[in-house]
């Protein structure tokens, strides 16, 4: 009987409740704005906030106020809102000025970053034909993103289709290549050469190169098409392009010359192979092994094979890629990837590891990256002005963490003439299970493209030695000794 009253107090206020509950609710539907100038401005408002405050400003039916346009520029690429309020403010921005809203979408649109809002913009401007906007949608499609690995696939392409048809889009980025010829717009230019190279266009972009007679202050085609003349070759990407940009400058005239020379030796149907980081090859070939110039790929490999064989290889048990595991740092796991510089690359790394003074160097840098615990060190192996190998040390300016190289402007300077790009993993002697390039030191190398070498200590008195370049192509070269450890 006790309970009965227990009840009796419970229930009025379950009653209570119930009645209080809806009216706290309904009294929460309505989004109160006191400042609507001041709600858009404050990122952390609620979407509903921002939109009820960009309704009050269109029914005060404002339109050439210039810090709410300007407010509404903001909100449509700065970070900190949400679609739904982006989508409001562009159209509203159109609808007040649709000069401003090109112009800002020629600037904002190739470093958009939020990749839903990316895809809308590109289907709005698609949806009103805005063609003067093809630059920014081009602009923004020459920035690879990991993505949509499928150029076709990308929002950018899919609104310059439904603008021009499929077949007209290359023939819009090729030409708008050629004509952002401007100092001002050498990012876009670049980012357009990366792309064309990405949608299969090399061979029309050597044409161009060889066959061009650019202005004196066409800069950029003007390297290309020396390059195009003096090696048969152009750059693939941006990093290229500045890789040429700086061996044209005339504390590099001398690499240049001797380059020149040296690539005629190598065969004609072989140069449109090549790369920039194969100038250096070709040059340290011509100094060294004049065998390899005109050595048949088949011929090179058997060598290198034979070279490897027997030798104690040690693997990179986590590169950070899935389905990863030991073979893919095997030479012949690369076969039909490796090209006549890739195995000349490794000859001439084999080559330089044999002389006791190169080993004994990079030993030592190695025992200094050991007792820093602030960062991984490395640098560059070049030719000296007499043409024998030599190590050049780049300590890093910024230094992050031991699991981490960051290579200096300097390094970069040097690595131009260079033969390989180094960096160790000397985080404890006996780091055998990480020998062999890191996720990170891929993409290094798909990104400068490189040839990298990485020495990991398997004791005080070995090193691993994997050569590794863009497209993820290892090969480990087995162990060096420290010179006099027995």
């Amino acid at each position: 009987m006790a309970s009965i009253p227990q009840m009796r107090w419970i229930t009025p206020l379950v009653a209570a409740w119930g009645l209080l509950v809806p009216i706290a609710l309904l009294s929460g539907c309505e989004t109160t704005v006191q400042d609507p100038m001041t709600a858009l401005a404050d990122k952390s408002a609620h979407d509903r906030t921002h939109l009820k405050s960009i309704q009050m400003m269109r029914e005060r039916n404002i339109d050439d106020d210039p810090i709410y346009l300007d407010l509404l520029a903001g909100i449509v690429w700065r970070p900190g809102y949400g679609l739904a309020v982006r989508r409001e403010a562009l159209n509203e921005l159109w609808a007040h000025d649709r000069e401003q809203t090109i112009l800002l979408l020629r600037r904002q649109l190739p470093r958009m970053t939020n990749w839903p809002w990316l895809t809308e913009c590109c289907e709005w401007i698609a949806d009103r034909d805005i063609t003067e906007l093809d630059p920014a949608l081009i602009s923004s499609w020459g920035r690879p993103r990991a993505l949509t690995p499928d150029e076709t696939d990308r929002p950018e392409f899919i609104a310059l289709v439904r603008m021009h048809g499929r077949d007209a889009v290359v023939d819009k980025v090729f030409e708008l290549f050629v004509t952002s010829n401007k100092r001002s717009q050498r990012g876009l230019r670049q980012r357009c050469w990366d792309l064309l190279h990405r949608l299969g266009e090399r061979g029309r972009l050597i044409a161009l190169a060889t066959e061009s007679e650019p202005d004196t202050d066409d800069i950029m085609m003007l390297d290309l098409n020396a390059a195009a003349r003096d090696f048969g070759m152009v750059p693939y990407n941006r990093e290229e392009i500045i890789w040429l940009q700086k061996l044209r400058q005339p504390e590099n005239e001398d690499f240049w010359e001797e380059a020149m020379v040296a690539m005629e030796r190598v065969p004609a149907e072989r140069r449109s192979e090549l790369e920039m980081r194969d100038l250096a090859i070709v040059v340290a070939a011509t100094r060294h092994r004049q065998d390899l110039l005109d050595a048949p790929v088949a011929r090179l490999y058997s060598h290198v094979d034979g070279m490897l064989r027997g030798r104690k290889h040690y693997s990179e048990y986590n590169p950070g890629i899935p389905g990863a595991d030991p073979m893919m740092e095997r030479l012949r796991t690369h076969r039909e990837r490796l090209t006549w510089s890739d195995l000349a690359a490794i000859e001439l790394a084999l080559q330089a590891l044999q002389h006791a003074p190169v080993r004994t160097h990079l030993f030592a840098y190695a025992d200094e990256d050991h007792e820093d615990e602030s960062t991984e060190f490395g640098g560059v192996i070049a030719l000296d002005r007499k043409g024998r190998f030599e190590v050049l040390e780049f300590k890093p300016r910024i230094r992050e963490h031991d699991l981490k190289f960051n290579a200096s402007q300097a390094m970069f300077d040097a690595g131009y003439t260079s033969l390989f790009h180094f960096h160790f993993h000397a985080q404890r002697h006996g780091n055998r299970d990480h020998a062999g390039p890191g996720l990170g030191d891929m993409n290094y190398a798909d990104n400068t493209r490189a040839n990298c070498l990485v020495f990991t200590f398997v004791d005080e008195d070995r090193m691993n030695v994997d050569y590794y370049r863009h497209g993820r192509v290892i090969v480990d070269l087995g162990t060096i000794r420290r010179p006099g450890s027995g």
